[in-house]
């Protein structure tokens, strides 16, 4: 087995304490003890439990004598009620911590499962688009995240996603305080994940660091996060989608996507806007959703971003000598090619989404607070017109 001195087990701090490297899942218990948890409640979905990877997870737990319930009904797309039935599991088992193992979806569910057992519902109290993020305290359980993908990094961010009844759409709730306490970041268990979803989950990631890279506001420690996990996932997710058994390009792009999840903290853009109203209205993964709208995005971002959009074509192996107006053009191109080499469909009619629909998730977009840091403003006719350009 591959084991480069770059997947050995490393503890670093940001501030989630991330175990990272091949076999780390070995040292879920440390981290449980750590933690001062008796018995936890392993929260995950369907398919990650079908996966083989729960019980790899739960054997560990058992063989260090740590006592756990189970929830393993999260959606692909968690909703409110997802966080309540795992509410409902945690206190019937008198948890007093919450595990998650899986992608995006088991992650969200726990800290939206977290943040209720001591904070009142409904969740949309608690949304970042109207300042919810005041409402949320310092009392949650612990959570310790175990990714079973390379996309949302929602291992090490501050937020938590799903759609909520009352907002009608696909909510962001965000607060430092949702971090979990520990990540434990193994490449081996996204070996197993096929092209698609492996291919997917990669735009997603890489759509966090270039959106973040060019987002307003100044923060250089995103701004260098960001900027290698545009390079690692240019160097490295064609190679996860077509031989996913490569540990070494498995493991950037496990880097990439917490790079790209701490770098959100600087703010996402019109793309993420976009795929949080696509994914609801359209029923297009959300991965899907921003790979195949960043090409457009970007087009019309382009003259406001030149710089960092020519840096980032470089950090994609681009000629660095090449004047910046043609790099910031080149990047497009790049992303095309990217998305075109490991198998995303070219346009939005090819997913699925009906024309008919595309005023409806420009308005949803809209009403979403990622685009309120795209380096370029943009209204609801711009982002309706993004919509169009991809169809």
């Amino acid at each position: 087995m591959e084991n480069p001195a770059e997947l050995r087990i490393t503890e670093m701090s940001f501030p989630t304490k991330v175990v990272f490297g091949v076999g780390a899942l070995a040292r879920l218990p440390s981290q449980v003890q750590r933690l001062k948890m008796i018995n936890p409640l392993v929260v995950t979905d369907p398919g990650v439990a079908k996966a083989g990877l729960l019980s790899r997870a739960t054997e560990v737990l058992k063989l260090a004598g740590i006592s756990h319930r189970i929830f393993d009904r999260v959606r692909l797309d968690p909703t409110e009620q997802d966080a309540f039935d795992g509410l409902e599991a945690y206190r019937d088992g008198n948890c007093d911590g919450v595990i998650a193992i899986g992608g995006g979806s088991p992650l969200d569910a726990a800290k939206l499962i977290q943040l209720l057992v001591t904070h009142e519902p409904p969740l949309s109290r608690y949304d970042d688009a109207t300042g919810g993020d005041r409402f949320v305290r310092d009392d949650l359980p612990p959570l310790i995240a175990i990714p079973t993908t390379a996309g949302t990094g929602s291992e090490v961010s501050r937020s938590g996603v799903a759609t909520l009844k009352d907002t009608g759409r696909k909510t962001v709730i965000f607060s430092p305080y949702l971090m979990p306490k520990a990540a434990i970041c193994d490449p081996e268990l996204t070996v197993g994940l096929p092209p698609g979803p492996t291919a997917t989950t990669g735009m997603d990631a890489f759509t966090h660091c270039l959106e973040a890279y060019v987002a307003t506001g100044f923060h250089p420690l995103a701004d260098a996060l960001a900027i290698d996990g545009i390079a690692r996932v240019g160097r490295s997710l064609v190679t996860a989608v077509k031989d996913g058994g490569k540990l070494e390009a498995r493991g950037d792009m496990m880097v990439a996507a917490m790079e790209g999840a701490m770098a959100f903290q600087k703010g996402l853009g019109a793309c993420h806007a976009l795929a949080h109203a696509l994914t609801p209205i359209s029923k297009i993964h959300h991965g899907l959703a921003n790979a195949i709208a960043l090409p457009t995005v970007l087009e019309f971002n382009r003259g406001a971003c030149t710089g960092r959009l020519a840096r980032a074509a470089i950090a994609m192996g681009d000629n660095p000598l090449a004047r910046p107006e043609l790099l910031a053009e080149k990047v497009v191109e790049d992303v095309r090619k990217l998305n075109a080499e490991i198998g995303i469909p070219p346009r939005l009619r090819d997913a699925g989404v009906e024309e008919a629909d595309l005023p409806r998730i420009a308005a949803r977009a809209f009403e979403d607070a990622s685009h309120r840091t795209n380096p370029r403003p943009c209204s609801q006719e711009d982002l309706l017109g993004m919509l169009r350009a991809a169809y």
